[in-house]
């Protein structure tokens, strides 16, 4: 049709003939054709009748040709993104929609399997060439690779392989920026498209059996595979595995390293019958990479769900935590240490209550807030009193949205009269702060200083020891003697001309401690001169799981679990952080009715054994569920399981005893009794303690773990 000039009356009388509604006018015109891609413009609700052939495979007959394809989108249009290069390619290429490739991989490349428009599933399976040379068939087995990772699929990490029925391995996954896929289902079928009434319909089960017949692999009907970018779950209730539309974006990719030479396969999901592939199948790009190509472990990281993708970094002491430890997981877009093989979880722990332990606490967010409005700002944004706290010093405080609910929590720190640091979980709290200050026209500024300041956390009863060994001040802020509980101060290492840094008396572990922030030139630097110093002192580097076990002990929140969607701070056991004195804060009237009126509270559960309920297991009161709980461990000190819960306010009380579902929360109940938090040194002492003051060291564990059991039934009595 030439849309330039037609007869719109004889169209119209087509239309109507054809069953469609009467117009006096028919206004259409071309925006664009490009790549045989026609887009129209409605300038207002039409209906749109589409008269022409489409050349494109269709994907229940197979052949080509037939009705047009019309499918309906928002005006937001995004072509096929192909991701920036990894490395140096020996190869690529397309696998178009409906169809499938058979490639090969040697030893030590790298495959990168693309989602280019989004929503696209990609089944995959890989079969060893030695094998095949000698006329056997060993592909990926998908149950034991579950096994192995125990993961529903490997990723990025320590737990990252694919693996055979012989439980060797194939291939480790290197990067993954969707991190949703399943290996459960299998490749789709001729027979499953069959009984749901379209026979006929293209399949990845007959592809994958076409691509792969010149390598001798015998056909399948129906192909096991990692079924990537296909979004599944298993109902918690009836047990059937659910599907919806993938997450995956356009661009989104995992990557791949090859263990050994393979034959792989890889499709581009024909399915159009459900919301696998977003009801509209799309092709897959597929590059192979040069096994010398540094490409780094990561996975995605976005800062909200419509912010740009970026992937995960190694922090400024990656050089040094690596020659320790392999066992790292995703931090925000930092990758952290889990655990150190040498020490074990439980060396951690006891190194942090009884000597001194080093994190890496660089996924920490920072901000820096400057200018004459700053502190104007930082007292209506946040619960605590900004106004009393003078420079260097620093305090834990909240913010809170208008219902109350926390937004953040974090450690704020006062640098000068204008000058404040705000450290915290999520960019969520420094969106808040750059929406109120425009709001209120606020002379201020919000500098995102994450990147450039790496820090460590140093705690433990021996870390003041330590630093009295490396740290130099200058007369005019406060000597590293003289800092109390949250004090801050500028250090340098050793002498007034070493790599400087800031300190603060802070921590997340209800233990003498001290943060460190510095530039990241110096990271390498006062990492070794940390560790070198604290030899004597019995130094161990620790990671998150040693450090989820002294924060429960301490009763410290946590984000995704004390503080949680619609949580308001009470609710989380922050109600110490919020001052109701103040005038005004956001969330302030929100606070004030909660405070009077709280329906649930956060507390301790003192559990019957050495069970540890999941984050989310129903507490009950006889037949009666009367909270969650939303932290637990087996705590080394007290010698046996330990929870935070959120209980209502009328079954809270201390010593009230209780009981936590497991299984289906009635076949096995654990017995529990309601405490105060923390559940060790309740008036923090420890991390209080002054330069005259020391703890001394286990004098045989019983003895020691009975003393510290009698303090806390003592407090909580």
């Amino acid at each position: 049709m030439n849309f330039s000039k037609f007869d719109s009356a004889e169209l119209a009388g087509w239309i109507s003939t054809n069953g469609g509604r009467d117009f006096d006018a028919i206004a259409a015109h071309v925006v664009a054709v490009s790549s045989g891609v026609l887009v129209l413009k409605a300038e207002r609700p039409v209906d749109l009748w589409l008269i022409c052939q489409s050349t494109s495979q269709d994907l229940v007959c197979g052949s080509l040709g037939g009705p047009a394809s019309v499918r309906h989108k928002p005006a937001v249009v995004s072509g096929p993104v192909l991701p920036p290069l990894l490395g140096e390619t020996r190869d690529e290429f397309t696998v178009s929609r409906g169809t499938g490739l058979a490639y090969e991989l040697k030893k030590g490349e790298i495959v990168q399997i693309i989602d280019v428009e989004g929503q696209q599933c990609s089944d995959f399976t890989a079969f060893r060439s030695d094998a095949l040379m000698a006329g056997e068939e060993w592909m990926i087995d998908s149950t034991a690779t579950r096994s192995m990772v125990r993961r529903a699929y490997p990723g990025p990490g320590l737990f990252d392989k694919f693996y055979d029925r012989e439980m060797r391995p194939m291939l480790n996954v290197v990067q993954d920026t969707c991190g949703r896929h399943d290996t459960f289902g299998l490749a789709c079928t001729a027979r499953g498209y069959e009984e749901r009434g379209y026979p006929g319909h293209v399949n990845c089960s007959d592809n994958m059996s076409e691509v792969l017949d010149p390598y001798g692999i015998a056909r399948r009907s129906a192909w096991p595979a990692i079924n990537f970018f296909w979004n599944t779950w298993i109902d918690p209730d009836d047990h059937t595995i659910q599907t919806a539309e993938s997450y995956s974006r356009p661009g989104d990719y995992v990557a791949m390293r090859a263990m050994e030479d393979l034959v792989c396969v890889s499709t581009a999901c024909p399915d159009d019958i459900d919301p696998i592939n977003g009801w509209n199948p799309t092709d897959v790009h597929v590059r192979i990479y040069r096994p010398d190509q540094p490409i780094r472990r990561a996975v995605a990281y976005r800062e909200k769900e419509d912010a740009p993708m970026t992937t995960s970094q190694n922090s400024a002491f990656h050089e040094r935590l690596s020659v320790l430890t392999q066992h790292f997981a995703p931090a925000r877009n930092l990758w952290a240490p889990v655990s150190y093989p040498a020490f074990g979880t439980l060396g951690e722990y006891w190194a942090c209550r009884e000597a001194v332990a080093i994190q890496d606490m660089s996924g920490l967010r920072k901000y820096d807030i400057v200018g004459p409005d700053a502190m104007k700002l930082m007292q209506l944004a946040t619960t605590r009193n900004v106004e009393k706290l003078a420079v260097w010093r620093a305090s834990y405080t909240l913010m809170c949205d208008d219902s109350g609910t926390v937004i953040d929590d974090g450690t704020l720190l006062r640098l000068g009269p204008d000058l404040f640091r705000w450290c915290c979980g999520a960019e969520e709290s420094a969106r808040a702060l750059e929406a109120l200050a425009h709001e209120l026209g606020l002379q201020v500024r919000i500098h995102d200083v994450r990147e450039s300041l790496p820090n460590l956390a140093l705690q433990g009863p021996k870390s003041r020891d330590l630093l009295r060994k490396i740290v130099f001040t200058q007369p005019q802020v406060p000597a590293l003697d003289q800092l109390k509980w949250f004090g801050v101060t500028m250090s340098r290492l050793r002498d007034r001309e070493g790599a400087p840094f800031l300190l603060s008396r802070t921590g997340y572990t209800g233990e003498l401690g001290y943060e460190i922030f510095c530039s990241k030139s110096d990271a390498i630097e006062i990492w070794d001169a940390v560790m070198a110093a604290g030899e004597e002192f019995g130094i161990v580097p620790m990671g998150s799981a040693a450090l989820e076990i002294v924060r429960i002990e301490a009763g410290l929140a946590a984000r995704n679990a004390e503080i949680a969607p619609g949580i308001d701070a009470f609710e989380a056991g922050l109600g110490f952080a919020v001052d109701l004195a103040k005038k005004s804060f956001t969330g302030r009237r929100a606070l004030e009715r909660n405070a009077r009126d709280p329906r649930r509270l956060l507390k301790g559960l003192l559990i019957d054994s050495d069970d540890v309920p999941a984050h989310g297991a129903p507490v009950y009161a006889g037949e009666r569920q009367v909270g969650i709980v939303t932290s637990a461990t087996r705590s080394p000190t007290l010698e046996r399981a330990i929870a935070m819960a959120r209980i209502a306010v009328e079954q809270a009380g201390n010593g009230t005893y209780l009981e936590i579902g497991q299984l289906d929360g009635r076949m096995k109940r654990l017995g529990a009794s309601v405490s105060d938090t923390p559940f060790m040194d309740p008036q923090r002492t420890r991390a209080r303690l002054t330069g005259s003051d020391h703890i001394s060291r286990r004098n045989g564990k019983r003895k020691s773990v009975r003393m510290r059991r009698e303090s806390v039934f003592a407090f909580n009595s």
